[in-house]
């Protein structure tokens, strides 16, 4: 350091003059914790996080039955057929037995939903912001040879990029607790609780067993997140110009979610099948090495049609789950946020 030249202090250090037979004190400032934590909770994104979790509770609790026999429907347990699998779990289980496994969904539920809409509406932000920065700083272009690139990025879409962020990112949180929802719904003897099921599974398998199938599941969740929010943001925005509104009514929204949840779940319906062959395989002790394998096994026992197997219930889950969920969401929004963050 040159002579004659001071040190700079943090903000959040503090010098203390002592006496002169003791040197200068330094007193560190703890951060004010307090306020950042209300700043975070009256925040734009803590808002869309909260009314995630609330609109995928509500949903849940609605149609627990319909995802209860869509589970059975894809891994081959039970009637093929959605009125005889319906008839067959009340016979075996009782009227409960249609709830099999809600404790773990509504747990899997909250956070899972609360995630993928919190960082779909974040990571669109951030990415349209980012367009617009460079927009106005000029639309910078990277030549190499004969080839133009353009560095802003313009033909990114900023609700894709969202979909595709939100999926990986909620998946690689709370894939723990949809592996054990499966082995609840699945077979009850074996895993009655949650927490006889984690502990189970991580004696048999180790901590790695409540990832087991997390590749193929990233594999199907990429496309379908994609497909699902492009969709609904899409639609919506084209059904709001043509009808010159501004916002929609709950019908409106039940509608456009119930068919972009219906588009992404038919494109993506085979990765789905081959997801919950891998993760339930090893229970009924033919688990197929990867998806390929897992998606010819299915083509070569069923034909391509198994490819489809429990399409028909899961369309009947999909499409109001994802219409109410949207419903709900658009709702919560607007009682949290209160029109602050409205563009």
């Amino acid at each position: 350091m040159p002579l004659g030249e001071e040190m700079a202090i943090p903000n959040d250090f503090e010098v203390v003059k002592g006496s002169a037979a003791s040197p200068a004190a330094v007193e560190l400032r703890l951060p004010d914790v307090g306020r950042a934590l209300r700043n975070f909770v009256i925040s734009r994104e803590a808002g869309e996080f909260l009314s995630g979790a609330l609109a995928g509770a509500m949903t849940k609790a609605v149609l627990a039955p319909l995802e209860t026999i869509r589970t059975r429907m894809i891994v081959g347990v039970g009637s093929k057929q959605i009125a005889g699998s319906f008839l067959q779990i009340i016979e075996e289980n009782g009227w409960q037995g249609l709830w099999a496994g809600n404790t773990i969904n509504m747990v899997r539920i909250i956070p899972t939903q609360a995630i993928e809409l919190g960082t779909f509406e974040y990571v669109k932000r951030m990415v349209s912001s980012a367009q617009e920065k460079c927009k106005d700083q000029g639309n910078r272009k990277l030549q190499v040879g004969h080839l133009k690139m353009d560095l802003s990025f313009s033909w990114i879409s900023p609700i894709a990029v969202g979909g595709a962020a939100a999926g990986i990112v909620s998946t690689l949180t709370c894939h723990p607790l949809e592996v054990i929802k499966d082995r609840l719904t699945v077979n009850r003897e074996i895993y009655p609780t949650i927490s006889l099921a984690f502990r189970k599974i991580c004696k048999d398998d180790g901590v790695g067993g409540l990832y087991a199938g997390i590749f193929p599941t990233l594999v199907g969740m990429l496309p379908y997140s994609t497909c699902y929010y492009f969709m609904y943001e899409t639609v919506k925005s084209s059904y709001c110009q043509s009808k010159k509104k501004k916002n929609l009514n709950r019908a409106e929204l039940l509608v456009i979610g119930a068919v972009s949840g219906l588009t992404a779940s038919t494109i993506s319906f085979p990765l789905e099948v081959a997801r919950k062959r891998l993760m339930i395989g090893k229970m009924q002790g033919k688990c197929p090495p990867n998806m390929a394998a897992a998606l010819a096994e299915v083509i070569r026992e069923e034909g391509l049609l198994g490819l489809y197997r429990g399409w028909g219930a899961s369309c009947l889950k999909v499409m109001p789950s994802s219409g109410i969920t949207w419903m709900f969401y658009e709702a919560w929004k607007e009682v949290l946020l209160m029109d602050k963050f409205k563009q």
